[in-house]
Order: structure tokens, then sequence, then C-alpha cells
């Protein structure tokens, strides 16, 4: 995997600007913060971010991929207000579950998702090294 950081350019926060990756491609549907039996482990913006990552881990390492393996992810979020006040929690998680992996990602704030309670839904794409 090369991170790819223009010359001259800051060493983006929490991201990558860009990856490029040659290997068996992984890709995960929207995850979002539901249990197994598919209900919203809380109201708590900061504890479903948490269950989105444990839920794509989880499908991940289905496919013997950990996140170390995430080269991108996409994310949706329902409310600006509330992300920004669950920072240092969704940082946190990041860091218990991810460790130092940060790929590329981008999040849109949207009107709201298809299940009702859900704040943020990921997708992610993920490369096992050939």
């Amino acid at each position: 995997m090369q991170i790819l950081l223009p010359p001259g350019w800051p060493r983006p926060k929490g991201y990558s600007n860009g990856i490029a990756v040659t290997g068996r491609q992984i890709y995960v549907a929207g995850q979002i913060g539901w249990d197994e039996q598919g209900v919203i482990v809380s109201d708590d913006f900061a504890a479903q971010f948490h269950k989105v990552l444990e839920n794509t881990l989880a499908v991940l390492a289905e496919a013997g991929a950990g996140p170390e393996h995430i080269v991108r992810m996409t994310g949706f979020i329902t409310s600006r207000d509330e992300y920004n006040a669950a920072s240092a929690a969704i940082g946190a998680s990041w860091k218990a579950l991810m460790g130092r992996n940060y790929p590329t990602m981008a999040f849109v704030i949207v009107a709201g998702l298809i299940e009702p309670g859900a704040k943020i839904e990921i997708e992610t794409t993920a490369v096992i090294p050939l």
C-alpha cells in the first residue's frame, strides 16, 4: 500500500488523501449502528459510530481482512453537530478498533437514512495484497 501525499501538502488528520494498492478487493455495504438482531444499539451518535466500525470489521473478517486492509470509507451522517460533539469518543473508538490505519475518507451530511434511528452509515472498500 502506498499512501499518496503530494510534496508540500500537510499530512491530513485522521485520513489519507490517496492510497495506491494492488490486490483482492472487498466491498462492504453501508453498515449502521445495529446489532446482530437488527436493533439500533443506542440513540447516542458515538455509540452508533463504534458499532458501525465493529460491524464493518466483522464483515471484513469473513474475507480474511482487517482494519489494515481498508483503503476507503464513505460515511453518511444525519447531523454535523452530533458528529462534532462526539469527536473525542469517535477518535477513541477509531484508535481502539482501527489502530493507526487512516484510509481515504469522505463524510456527507444527509437528511436521513433508510433505517429509522440510524444516525450514521459507512460503506467501506478494502484490499488484501496479493
